[in-house]
Formats: C-alpha cells, sequence, structure tokens
C-alpha cells in the first residue's frame, strides 16, 4: 500500500474535516455548533432545501440523513471532486503542511512512463490541431462547419485532423524525439502484427479524450471517407486510457453540473449521459455544458459510477431509435442494482430518427429541454418495457409478466428500494388489470390507482371501484359501511395505516410473538386503537406462546371490542388489502406490516419536524431574525408537502397476497 494508516491519520488528524467540506457547502447557521465542531449544511450531492448533511471534527466523518453518503477527508474529495485516492490525499497533506512520504522506485518510475506519456499525447494534440488548419485540413473543416460548429467550439475541444499518410504522425513525434516504444504505449501507432509500425488514426477529424484532471490520455477519431472500415475508431487501451473508466467531456460537465447547484438560483446537479462526441459537442455549443458521452460502447458500471458522483440523478438521453431503445433498456438493467435512497437514474427519449446533435442543430434547446423536462424516472422504463406492448388477455399472460417484473427488481441490492419497487409494481399491476366500469369494462392501463389526482376539484376521483372518497371519513370506508352502524361511535375513524397495524396483527398474532418489542412500541394516533392496544399487549403477555387468533378474539369481544375489530375489518376489506386479513399468508401477512409500519414511522417523523419547524420560526419571529425565517417557512412547505404526500399515499399501503396467490383456505369474501 502506498500510503500507510499512520500518515493517513497523521493528515486527517492535522485538518478538520469541516475545513475540507466547507469549501463546497454554506453551513447552515441555525444547526451548526462551531464550537462543538459540529456541522450542517444541504447535502452537496443531492437537492435539497433543508440541511440534513452533518459533519463532526471530532469523528472526521461526515453523513447525510436525506440521501444516506458518508465517508471521511478523502471519499469526500474523490465524490465531490471526482480525485484519485492518491490525488485526494495528496490535497489534505498540503493542507496539513506535511511531505507527502517518498514512493518506493518502482512506483515512481512507472509515474515518470506515465507523465512522459501524457507529454507524448499533448504533443500529438498540438500535432492535428495544427493539421486541421493546414491545406490537407481542408476538407475536414468544411465538414465540422457544415456540422454547425463555430472556430470557438472546435478550439474549446481541441478538435484536431489526423492526415491521410500512414507515418504522418510517426514522423513529428520522430523529430520531437518521442521514441518508438513510446509512440506504441499511446497507442498512436499500430505495431502488432507488422514488421513496420504505422499511425492509426488517418484521414480523421481528431477528439482529444481527457482525463479528470484535464490531461489528454486518449483520442477518438472520425472517419472523412464513407468507404472507412469503422465509422468511429478509439485509442486502444493503454497506461493512461481505460475506456470503460473515462467518460467524454467529464470535467467540463462536472464543473458546470457543480456551478448550477451554486447561487440563488442553485438547483440539484445534473449530469445528462448522452451517445456520442458529436451530441457533448453540440449541445455544449447550444448552451448545454453539462453532457458526457461513453467512449463508442454501451454505459459500464464505472461510468455509472461516474455519473453519480456528479448528480445523484444523471439523465440517460438516448437515440429516438430502435437502437436507442435497446441501448436504454440495457442501461435500467445495468443501474438497476445499484440504486439506493438519493441514487437513481432517469431516462429522457428523443423523437425517432433524431440524435441530440440533429435536434439542437436543426430546431434549437428548446424542444431538447423539453425532452429532458419530460425524462421518466427508472420505474417508469422498466413497467414501459416489460407492459407497454404485450398483449395480457389471458390469466397465464398476466401472471407471466407478473412473474417478469418480479424478477426484474428483485436484483436490486437496497433493501428498502427493493421493497417500494416491489410495491409500485404491484400498484402497476393491479390499475393495470382492473376492470373500470366507466369505460366498457376495459383495464386502463397506464391510469394511477385509485384515481389519485383524478376526478374533479379537490382531487376526489374514485378508487378502485369502491365508490367516491369522502374526505369527511378515513379512506376505506364505503357509504354503505358508513350506513350501517358499525361505525356509530366511532367520531374519528383511525388513518389507514393504522387499521393495517392493528387488523393485521389481531389477525396474525404470531407477529406479536416474533416482534413484541417493537409492536408494544406503536404510538396510534387513534385513541380507539390506543385503548384497544392497552388491551392486546397483556392478553398476549399472558397467553404467551401458546397465542391464538381465537384467543386474542375471545379476550378482546369479552371487553367490548368487537365491534370496532369488525370496522377495522371492514376498512381493509374495502381498501381491497387482502394481507391483513386473516386468510392472508403469514409471509405476505409480515410483508403487509412491515410497509404499514414504514409508513406509520415515515408520517410521525414528519410531523415532529414539522412542529420543530414551527417552535423554530416562533422563536425566530419573536427575535426579529427575518434572515432565519425565510428558509425555516421554506423548510415547513416541504415537510407539510410531504406530510400531504403520505397521507395520500394510505391509498397504495398494498401486500403481495393480492396477486400472488399466497391464501389460506377459501377465496376471501369482499364483504360489504
Amino acid at each position: 500500500m502506498r500510503f500507510s494508516n499512520t500518515f493517513l491519520d497523521e493528515i486527517r488528524d492535522r485538518v478538520p474535516i469541516s475545513a475540507v467540506i466547507g469549501r463546497r457547502v454554506t453551513w447552515d447557521k441555525k444547526k451548526t455548533n462551531v464550537s462543538r465542531g459540529d456541522y450542517w449544511a444541504c447535502c452537496p450531492f443531492h437537492g435539497e432545501k433543508s440541511p440534513s448533511f452533518h459533519c463532526e471534527d471530532r469523528k472526521g466523518r461526515y453523513h447525510c440523513f436525506g440521501c444516506g453518503v458518508s465517508g471521511d477527508h478523502f471519499r469526500f474529495l474523490q465524490e465531490i471532486e471526482g480525485m484519485s485516492f492518491p490525488e485526494s490525499v495528496q490535497t489534505i497533506a498540503d493542507l496539513a503542511g506535511i511531505a507527502m512520504p517518498q514512493p518506493d522506485v518502482q512506483a515512481e518510475r512507472r509515474e515518470k512512463e506515465r507523465a512522459t506519456l501524457v507529454d507524448v499525447m499533448e504533443i500529438a494534440t498540438l500535432f492535428f490541431q495544427d493539421q486541421l488548419q493546414s491545406a490537407s485540413g481542408a476538407k475536414a473543416r468544411a465538414y465540422l462547419r457544415d456540422r454547425g460548429l463555430t472556430a470557438r467550439t472546435i478550439e474549446t475541444f481541441r478538435l484536431g485532423y489526423a492526415p491521410e499518410s500512414r507515418n504522418a504522425l510517426k514522423e513529428h513525434l520522430a523529430s520531437k524525439g518521442v521514441l518508438k516504444e513510446q509512440m506504441e504505449a499511446c497507442g498512436l501507432v499500430v505495431h502488432e502484427n507488422v514488421p513496420v509500425s504505422y499511425d492509426r488514426f488517418r484521414d480523421r477529424i481528431m477528439f482529444p479524450i481527457l482525463s479528470s484532471r484535464d490531461k489528454v490520455i486518449a483520442f477518438g477519431g472520425r472517419a472523412m471517407s464513407p468507404d472507412a472500415m469503422a465509422k468511429y475508431l478509439n485509442s486502444n487501451e493503454t497506461e493512461l486510457f481505460h475506456k470503460g473508466n473515462v467518460l467524454y467531456n467529464f470535467t467540463r460537465a462536472r464543473r458546470a453540473s457543480q456551478a448550477a447547484s451554486k447561487g440563488p438560483d442553485a438547483q440539484p446537479p445534473v449530469v445528462i449521459a448522452v451517445e456520442g462526441y458529436m451530441d457533448v459537442i453540440a449541445l455544449y455549443q447550444a448552451g448545454v455544458e453539462n453532457a458526457v458521452a461513453p467512449l463508442g460502447t454501451a454505459l459500464t458500471e464505472n461510468q455509472l459510477d461516474l455519473l453519480w458522483r456528479m448528480s445523484p440523478e444523471p439523465v440517460l438521453c438516448f437515440d429516438g431509435d430502435g437502437a436507442g431503445l435497446r441501448a436504454a433498456h440495457r442501461a435500467a438493467d445495468l443501474a438497476l442494482p445499484h440504486i439506493k435512497p438519493g441514487r437513481t437514474v432517469r431516462f429522457a427519449l428523443l423523437p425517432d430518427g433524431k440524435d441530440p446533435d440533429d435536434l439542437v442543430r436543426h430546431e434549437g434547446r428548446a424542444p431538447f429541454d423539453q425532452v429532458m423536462a419530460q425524462a421518466k424516472p427508472l420505474a417508469e422504463m422498466i413497467w414501459m418495457r416489460e407492459a407497454g406492448n404485450g398483449s395480457f388477455e389471458t390469466p397465464e399472460k398476466r401472471a407471466e409478466l407478473e412473474a417478469r417484473l418480479k424478477q426484474t427488481v428483485a436484483v436490486i441490492a437496497d433493501e428498502g428500494v427493493r421493497r417500494f419497487y416491489q410495491q409500485h409494481m404491484r400498484e402497476r399491476l393491479n390499475a393495470f388489470f382492473r376492470p373500470d366500469a366507466g369505460h366498457g369494462g376495459q383495464r386502463q392501463p397506464f391510469a394511477p390507482r385509485g384515481g389519485r389526482g383524478q376526478g374533479g376539484p379537490g382531487g376526489g376521483g374514485q378508487r378502485g371501484g369502491q365508490g367516491g372518497f369522502n374526505a369527511s371519513r378515513p379512506l376505506g370506508v364505503s357509504d354503505r359501511l358508513a350506513r350501517s352502524g358499525l361505525v356509530r361511535g366511532y367520531q374519528e375513524l383511525p388513518a389507514l395505516r393504522e387499521v393495517v397495524l392493528a387488523i393485521t396483527i389481531v389477525n396474525h398474532p404470531q407477529l406479536l410473538l416474533e416482534e413484541y418489542d417493537e409492536i408494544a412500541a406503536i404510538d396510534f394516533e387513534n385513541r380507539d386503537l390506543q385503548k384497544l392496544w392497552s388491551a392486546v399487549l397483556p392478553a398476549a403477555a399472558t397467553a404467551g406462546p401458546q397465542l391464538s387468533r381465537a384467543y386474542l378474539i375471545e379476550k378482546l369481544a369479552a371487553q367490548g371490542f368487537e365491534p370496532l375489530l369488525q370496522v377495522l375489518e371492514q376498512q381493509v376489506r374495502n381498501a381491497r388489502l387482502w394481507t391483513a386479513t386473516e386468510q392472508a399468508a403469514m409471509e405476505d401477512a409480515r410483508e403487509g406490516y412491515r410497509q404499514a409500519l414504514s409508513l406509520h414511522k415515515r408520517t410521525k417523523a414528519l410531523r415532529l419536524q414539522k412542529m420543530d419547524l414551527e417552535r423554530e420560526i416562533a422563536a425566530a419571529t419573536e427575535a426579529g431574525d427575518e434572515e432565519t425565517i425565510d428558509p425555516l417557512m421554506r423548510a415547513l412547505a416541504e415537510v407539510q408537502f410531504e406530510i400531504v404526500r403520505m397521507e395520500n399515499q394510505e391509498a397504495i399501503i398494498d401486500g403481495f397476497g393480492v396477486m400472488s396467490g399466497r391464501v389460506k383456505g377459501a377465496a376471501i369474501s369482499h364483504g360489504t
């Protein structure tokens, strides 16, 4: 290992982590405690308006409670600046005023060789640039002019021309003292299986490819002749260049995306991945400076990691043809195992037959911006691929679709994201196959479930054919149930998430034996459920390992809870939440309970956050601190919006049992 742990610890100890991170963020005055070395800021890795990014000098660590990123001095520089590990160590050592340890002889030799090869690549770049402006480059200049590139753009990207000669570059490099072995090591000449090496690039427009430190490490060449064997030719793999680890225009796009995330009109950093060099350059000339491209191959995992270093949600933009769509699907499969909270991708699909270069050159930037604004989330791309064009008129075809979706999302490594993807796909399937009486009994393929966001003023809409949603009573309580008399005496019926928690545990008391401490700690908001729980827990404790549903129901009925249990049971049946019923298989009931508990905890946390913000606003108002009030008000608005969204999401607490067929005993009655 090049650096000893002792050396790394020493430079970390000498430089507070807040000094490293403080160059990239603005510390929140309200939450930061400088005297304790405790700092808070809005996260530089994902867009947010209230600070959830925390670093602590004493521990030398940072962590974002929003997107989950964490690390030390070196990790921060690697992630935010795109530095290599040695570069990050050098930066911290410089800040600490400590000399870097001397590398061993072999490492030093290799570093010198790499530096020499970089010098050779720079000589080659200047040669190609000069050739473009010479008489031999007239045809190439005309081509670039026809593609709409200005002289300034050509200079910015250092475009050049490789003349139609077998040894023009080779002779030029030799005249500069470059050795044959160095030319070969740079991939500038072809030397395998031939007695005399010759120039790799001939009669091609040359695109220099830069490292993260803005050094030329490779070239891409676009053939001028229509008869060339390959339209585009990249440098071969060398000591400097590993194609799958590099993105074209990486450093320029990184600077642009970071710049856009600063200032009064700050937005979360966004980077756009397109398919080719000319797409990147045309977008840059149109004012879109945050675009990159893989180097003539499909996107790799390492390139995807580079994208995530720049943006938590990069946009993958593909040409609007069959090949582009296939590439989008491959990219979706590549990204899916690696997504996690605060890290995903979106997909922008261009009009058929168009690429970004065509679009901005002929129609300007506005159509491209519109395509970006309509970028689809990863989940939507997965759904479109599996369900977009198929015929699912038979139970077998529907089961096949369900199996494919389950298999596809099963590769997601993050447990929480995987669970929500499973839930999302079940939601889509339920809506996809649900008959809609208002449309002649035909399924509505892409309609949102339960009428969320539909209906007349106030967002009423319909839910799954269960009748209108009345905002004056909890979701899942139908008009018939309201008239039945069962709900009489329960003026404040529970929220659906609380209903699912309570009735699932009553119907499946084995959960109490497995998760007693967690279940005992559930804090219900509804008063009737609080009373019910004060009876459930002692009954479970008394029965011990012999606890059964029948025993629990008997004890609760004896204490007068039978009408409430009927109401809860009817609510989950009306909402078609079969995982909460007695007939659901245990594994389905367990999954439904966990989802409901997660939603319950999240909602409670948001409400506590809302109360804290309201107290802070009141204190700031009393103190006349206008500078603090505005950001607090914005944060409060965000929290209130999220609370409303979570409350609406109660309609989508769903289990596996609806479609899995894992049901105990006879078919479930829909009830009334």
